[in-house]
């Protein structure tokens, strides 16, 4: 099943690059929106893996993308661009659940990495969610046979 990246930037030139870049890779499918405001619109009706979102845009900034996608799902995986790369706002970013911070101008390799650490990660704690059910589960089951 490919990984869905949603991108959120207001310039359209910037959606088109990042999601040619990302889409070079296999088991990638990347759905990209101009406008903050339609975030949770497409998370209500798409199953998606990351989020990347520029920091500074008109009306709803990225710090406000992150805690709406965040509101929707907490194992969604955040990453925040932006040209305005300021170590005050990549604390902000990361101190409300940013997973990286990357400054423009990137290579497309460091965004592929990114991706690729984003969606490692995001494996990672699905795998230990389930690990943990399973194991309140076996709890629970020798809690009833015991």
């Amino acid at each position: 099943m490919a990984a869905k990246i949603l991108i959120v930037d207001d310039e359209p030139d910037m959606l088109v690059l990042l999601k040619m870049m990302i889409e070079t890779r296999p088991g990638l499918e990347v759905v990209v929106t101009n406008s903050p405001l339609e975030v949770g619109e497409i998370l209500d009706r798409e199953k998606v893996d990351v989020v990347i979102t520029d920091l500074k845009m008109p009306g709803v900034d990225g710090i406000e993308v992150l805690s709406e996608v965040k509101k929707h799902d907490e194992q969604i995986v955040v990453m925040v661009i932006t040209a305005y790369g300021s170590l005050e706002s990549a604390e902000q970013a990361l101190a409300k659940g940013a997973f990286d911070f990357i400054s423009k101008p990137f290579r497309k390799e460091q965004i592929l990495m990114a991706v690729d650490k984003a969606l490692r990660w995001r494996d990672m704690v699905r795998q230990n969610q389930r690990l943990q059910e399973q194991l309140k589960a076996g709890k629970a089951e020798d809690k009833a046979h015991g």
